[in-house]
């Protein structure tokens, strides 16, 4: 069922929004199942349904994608210059004057993660893709966008949503939850790996396994890049199949800490090593824009009634595919 959903949620998409426009994004996904599993020792990773969350990081390529469908003028500042002046910005570059805004990014940065985006900027991205990737969708759908909410960091996830930001515990089950039943256990680190082992960050044998992209007596990969491509350590993925949560950029997510006024960070990054054990829960303002500080978004995972008429759409669509050829 795993494999059949993670292919159909892609192929959804892509019906959904082909029509729409023409430079439509696909996000790849995961499943993770298990639903009802036990809450880890730090409470965390107790997740009462089965949903999809991102098989990689948001992408620098993703959000250029993002920016030119909806921010031709720029109203909420999805765009940071430091993208493209700071020496480890993701090399988004934003040309043409504002209501006539055009994003590109450059070729060697599509596919790792994009940085310098605030909590905000990743809701707006998950109403974008909950709504079909529809041009200026940005204030509503998984989120409600409002002054009031974003002044009192009090915005919280919809019913019904499609897409959105992970919540902390889907962000830890998916990176550390070991899986196969309810009641499991948990890994200390993000690649299958235990606390106590040591994680390794060297590039030149990234298939090794318990790889990552974290600072450890140097970069990893160093300047220009700093952030490998997402997928990179392609042996190195948690046990649900996502790949960079011990690395690369830590990640936003939807908790609300210390009173109202931070949002939950989880994950290891290129400049840093702590972040990528269980025990270490971070957090900063929603505003908050940096090199080393990215999201990946969950999904909701179709029914199986929807995996059925969706194999209906896709049957006819296939054959005449077959005949073509």
């Amino acid at each position: 069922m795993n494999k059949l959903f993670r292919g159909m949620a892609t192929f959804a998409l892509l019906c959904v929004v082909g029509g729409v426009a023409q430079a439509a994004i696909t996000m790849p996904i995961v499943n993770v199942d298990n639903k009802g599993n036990v809450a880890d020792t730090t409470s965390y990773g107790a997740v009462g349904y089965d949903y999809g969350i991102g098989k990689y990081e948001v992408t620098a390529g993703q959000y250029t994608a993002f920016l030119n469908s909806v921010a031709k003028t720029d109203t909420y500042g999805l765009y940071n210059a430091a993208m493209n002046t700071q020496a480890r910005g993701c090399k988004i570059v934003q040309s043409g004057v504002s209501g006539n805004f055009t994003y590109s990014v450059a070729s060697d940065y599509a596919n790792r993660p994009v940085n310098y985006v605030s909590y905000w900027d990743a809701c707006r991205f998950a109403n974008w893709l909950n709504n079909g990737q529809i041009v200026g969708s940005t204030e509503t759908g998984a989120y409600t966008m409002t002054s009031i909410g974003i002044t009192n960091n009090s915005i919280a996830r919809n019913a019904g949503w499609k897409w959105a930001v992970t919540s902390e515990n889907e962000w830890y089950k998916a990176a550390y939850y070991k899986g196969g039943s309810a009641s499991a256990g948990y890994w200390g680190n993000p690649m299958q790996s235990s606390a106590a082992s040591t994680p390794s960050n060297d590039i030149t044998n990234p298939d090794a396994g318990n790889n990552a992209n974290f600072y450890q007596n140097g970069y990893t990969i160093g300047a220009p890049y700093y952030r490998t491509n997402v997928g990179e350590f392609e042996n190195s993925a948690s046990a649900y199949g996502t790949f960079d949560q011990g690395g690369n950029v830590s990640e936003w997510n939807e908790a609300i800490i210390g009173g109202s006024s931070y949002r939950g960070v989880r994950g290891g990054s290129f400049s840093y090593a702590g972040s990528l054990l269980s025990t270490d829960r971070g957090y900063k303002s929603p505003t908050y824009e940096n090199s080393d500080l990215g999201f990946r978004v969950s999904a909701v995972v179709p029914e199986p009634s929807s995996l059925i008429a969706l194999g209906a759409l896709v049957a006819p669509l296939l054959a005449v595919r077959r005949r073509k050829a």
